[in-house]
């Protein structure tokens, strides 16, 4: 996660479940060997029931936020009706594709609409490709191991907010640049909720 161009790191997990999505990412913030922030706040709330993690430059990845939550409610507000999560990754691909410099981020857009539990991971250019499991950040590759091995679609958000914590603590391990607790989102039919932290520590502590 960066504070501009020198800054670097942290490992970000969406995957989608058979009754809504799971977003999770760690908390640190560094640049070059310095941890900058224990606190970095790395998971948002887009719309009632959409959400994204960031990864890159915190001053961009806050501008996309604070934009597309207004696209949303402005979309909302005009045709009465939330914006799916398809529609908000295409408005977030045009913003990245757009701007006169480029946004140095790579996002987990996800959601929950009449389609159901979506995933979307964008680059820096603008790249938007559906996934049902994603990481991005340098402790991804870690994250993909636990992943990989152990992800079902079929699987349960309680399974899946297991197995994104499990990726994450797995992540923090070994990366250096990830650390300092884990912030958990799920996104069902019924909204947007960031699960309390004593609850992600008595998960965790499974895996540590």
């Amino acid at each position: 996660m960066e504070s501009g161009e020198e800054f670097k790191g942290t490992t970000t997990v969406g995957i989608v479940c058979k009754d809504g999505v799971v977003l999770g990412t760690e908390r640190r913030a560094s640049m070059s060997n310095l941890v900058a922030s224990k606190r970095a706040k790395k998971v948002f709330q887009v719309h009632d029931r959409l959400g994204l993690t960031m990864a890159g430059s915190v001053g961009d990845a806050q501008q996309l936020v604070r934009t597309i939550s207004a696209e949303a409610n402005l979309y909302q507000l005009k045709r009465e009706k939330e914006m799916s999560v398809k529609a908000a990754s295409t408005m977030m691909s045009n913003i990245l594709r757009g701007g006169a410099l480029p946004y140095y981020v790579q996002l987990i857009l996800g959601g929950f609409d009449k389609e159901g539990p979506r995933i979307f991971v964008l680059d820096p250019t603008g790249g938007n490709l559906e996934e049902k499991m994603v990481s991005t950040g340098s402790g991804s590759p870690i994250a993909y191991g636990v992943l990989e091995d152990r992800y079902d679609e079929e699987m349960s958000i309680e399974d899946g907010i297991n197995l994104v914590i499990r990726a994450i603590t797995s992540a923090m391990k070994r990366d250096t640049a990830s650390g300092d607790g884990i912030d958990v989102a799920k996104i069902t039919e019924e909204g947007f909720e960031i699960l309390d932290d004593e609850k992600v520590k008595g998960i965790r502590e499974e895996y540590t």
